[in-house]
């Protein structure tokens, strides 16, 4: 049984001026449909005079999924299973995870919202009309519907969503952690016969915290090229090298590889690289900004592929043609907890206990305070800009305890300040999968001074 979830009271039910009356779904609305040889439109609109506020596009061909309909499935019945327990009659999600692990549809959002509207017999995407087609292209999984509406007039959002949900009159879930000040009153109008709002943003995020199968092997294809990536990038590093220069190396090699790997129909966006050279090197975050590297210098490799949403990572320290003394002392203790940490996954490990006993690790170093966060992070829907599976992360704080086809990455960081010998950050990346018996390692190509001095 997952774990109780959050009951919000409903406030009061208020007219909201940023939602007019008209905003409520009138089943009186008139309809008009254009059929051509690849699709239809129909729109829907409350008189002959006003631009439409809803349509649905059927436009091109259904794309070849990321998943099996057999994996999408099981995703939906054991969301609804949960639903059942906790007496929800809907849920509506709003964030980018979700909506994709749910839909197989990863949108833009560009300032407007999206969704995705599930009750115990249908999901239906909720799109702006800037995508046309394109979500009900991807919407094969769970036999998704797609509702778009328009920016013809303020709040056509809502619209949608009281037509979806408009009837609903038990609980309905949304995502807390997703749902503004400024929307709730939105919703509750929308919605104005749910009895209450539960937050079903963490028990989603237990659900999606153990792998399937399919995610596992999803997840064993990306490794594989981010290394390519990375290894792109130790190719570029030459003396004088621009960060970017390098950067654009990693991406176009693994965006290649993707194309090669997957079928006709994959999205081939969000893959990136972030390499970083000299006090750049502090961040795990920090972009490209034009340093170039330099013999002796420490560096860093990093590469990101997406694909369907899911992220893969490589990263590794490296320094061109020498390491000094400082320097190489510091790097090999990152190293030696890294492969601590790899040691340590395997189920029945809290993550607490795996972070606890790496601290004391750098505390024998006397590097307590240049650790600059969680050892390591789950795997799946997410990249920089959407996405956490925050319970199963390598942080003193996480109770979490680890089973099988769990997805980790195990990269502890350790910063010296600019200035100081040694100065820079240092960090190691892998991508470990739980087995029955301990774990497997997802990349293949080591780290540390034996594999990443690079001499051209």
């Amino acid at each position: 049984m997952l774990s109780a979830i959050c009951r919000l009271p409903l406030a009061s039910r208020a007219f909201v001026p940023a939602v007019s009356h008209a905003a409520v779904y009138c089943p009186s609305r008139r309809l008009h449909q254009t059929t051509s040889l690849h699709g239809k439109i129909v729109f829907e609109r409350i008189n002959e005079h006003e631009r439409p506020h809803l349509m649905t596009i059927e436009n091109g061909k259904k794309v070849i999924p990321t998943f099996s309909a057999e994996e999408m499935a099981t995703r939906m019945a054991k969301l609804r299973s949960l639903m059942t327990e906790n007496d929800m009659e809907a849920v509506l999600f709003t964030s980018y995870h979700n909506i994709n692990y749910y839909s197989d549809f990863l949108h833009v959002a560009f300032g407007r919202p999206y969704g995705l509207a599930i009750t115990h017999d249908s999901a239906t995407i909720i799109s702006g009309l800037v995508d046309w087609a394109q979500p009900w292209r991807r919407a094969i999984a769970n036999n998704c519907g797609n509702l778009i509406y328009t920016d013809w007039q303020r709040d056509n959002y809502w619209r949608a969503v009281q037509k979806l949900l408009g009837h609903v009159r038990g609980k309905v879930g949304v995502e807390t952690d997703h749902m503004t000040i400024v929307n709730k009153p939105k919703f509750q109008q929308a919605v104005p016969y749910a009895a209450e709002m539960l937050d079903i943003s963490v028990p989603a995020m237990q659900l999606r915290i153990v792998k399937s199968d399919e995610e596992v092997a999803h997840l064993r294809k990306m490794a594989a090229i981010a290394e390519e990536g990375g290894m792109a990038q130790v190719k570029a590093m030459k003396e004088g090298a621009a960060d970017y220069e390098i950067a654009l190396h990693g991406t176009q090699a693994m965006v290649k590889s993707i194309a090669k790997t997957f079928p006709v129909g994959t999205e081939l966006r969000d893959t990136w690289v972030y390499f970083h050279t000299g006090p750049n090197t502090d961040s795990c975050h920090s972009p490209p900004v034009g340093l170039t590297v330099k013999k002796g210098v420490v560096s860093s490799i990093n590469a990101f592929p997406m694909v369907g949403g899911y992220y893969a990572a490589f990263e590794r320290t490296a320094f061109l043609d020498h390491v000094p003394d400082e320097n190489l002392r510091i790097w090999e203790i990152n190293c030696e907890v890294t492969r601590r940490g790899i040691e340590l996954i395997k189920p029945g490990v809290k993550c607490k206990d795996v972070a606890m006993e790496l601290n004391e690790l750098f505390r024998k170093h006397d590097l307590p305070d240049a650790r600059p966060f969680g050892y390591g992070h789950s795997f799946g829907i997410l990249c920089h800009y959407y996405g956490r599976e925050a319970a199963l992360e390598f942080r003193e704080d996480i109770e979490t305890v680890l089973e099988p086809n769990m997805v980790v990455s195990m990269e502890p960081m350790t910063v010296i300040q600019e200035g100081m010998p040694g100065a820079g950050g240092y960090r190691e990346h892998d991508m470990v999968l739980v087995t029955e018996d301990g774990n497997e390692d997802l990349n293949t190509i080591g780290f540390g001074p034996e594999h990443f001095v690079i001499k051209h």
